[in-house]
């Protein structure tokens, strides 16, 4: 006897509800409307006004079909439903590109792309990464973030502003396939920003009475823990902020 297997359902990306509703009003539609036109225009029958209200209170998220059927609906694309993408199913879905199109694109087989995608995890080669981010449009922080390299950042970053950053230019430029001159201003920016807020609280400690050093030393720990989680977020801003992603060159202080 035969017995079917009823296939795992696949993860939906991330809805920005807000931005679902904003377009709604923009449009002069009520849920009503939207939910009529996702069930004649696309067959979704199961699509109510309360399904509607539901996704943009954020109580619930659409699938792929219903957020393809919803931006169809909205007259947008669906990027523009779709919250900070983070996997590469999230960035293929709002680019509103089929996984035939990425696979062939990156060239791999059509099943080894998709059993990444159901993974999580890129095995792409050196140059297939390029690819994956010319296609899917992605930024530099995206492309370390799909390829499963953020932890590895993460805890050199840890180490380049708690120890001497010099050490750590090289392995994060070779990382990143970033110049190393310009890893070399951020790291360097990074570790000033973090040792002279932990001076600067040690200081307030010391002037403080003894009484009140223990509130002292609970903030600097909890200003030193929140720094170190946001470590990769900072290390990108720093990036952004000092505007040296696109220079040109090699080397830099700290990489020779």
């Amino acid at each position: 006897m035969r017995v079917h297997q009823q296939s795992a359902p696949q993860p939906t990306p991330p809805f920005d509800a807000p931005a679902a509703r904003k377009l709604r009003s923009a449009l002069g539609m009520g849920p009503e409307h939207v939910a009529y036109g996702m069930r004649t225009s696309f067959g979704l029958p199961h699509v109510t006004s309360d399904l509607v209200v539901a996704w943009e209170r954020d109580l619930a998220a659409p699938s792929n079909s219903e957020l393809i059927a919803l931006a169809g609906v909205l007259w947008c694309s669906p990027g523009e439903l779709i919250g900070a993408p983070r996997t590469l199913r999230d960035h293929r879905l709002a680019r509103g590109l089929a996984a035939e199109d990425v696979a062939r694109a990156v060239g791999l087989e059509l099943l080894a792309y998709v059993r990444m995608e159901e993974a999580g995890v890129w095995r792409g080669s050196e140059r297939q990464s390029p690819a994956l981010a010319a296609v899917l449009e992605l930024s530099p922080a995206d492309l370390v973030t799909v390829t499963g390299r953020e932890p590895k950042l993460a805890e050199m970053l840890r180490g380049a502003v708690l120890t001497r950053w010099q050490a750590y230019v090289r392995p994060v430029g070779k990382l990143l396939t970033m110049e190393r001159r310009i890893v070399g201003h951020a790291l360097r920016a990074m570790h000033t920003e973090y040792q002279g807020q932990m001076t600067e609280y040690q200081g307030q400690m010391a002037a403080t009475l003894s009484w009140g050093r223990s509130a002292a030393a609970a903030d600097a720990d909890d200003a030193g823990r929140d720094f170190l989680d946001r470590i990769v977020d900072r290390f990108w801003s720093t990036i952004l902020r000092d505007g040296r992603g696109g220079d040109g060159g090699g080397g830099g202080d700290g990489a020779r």
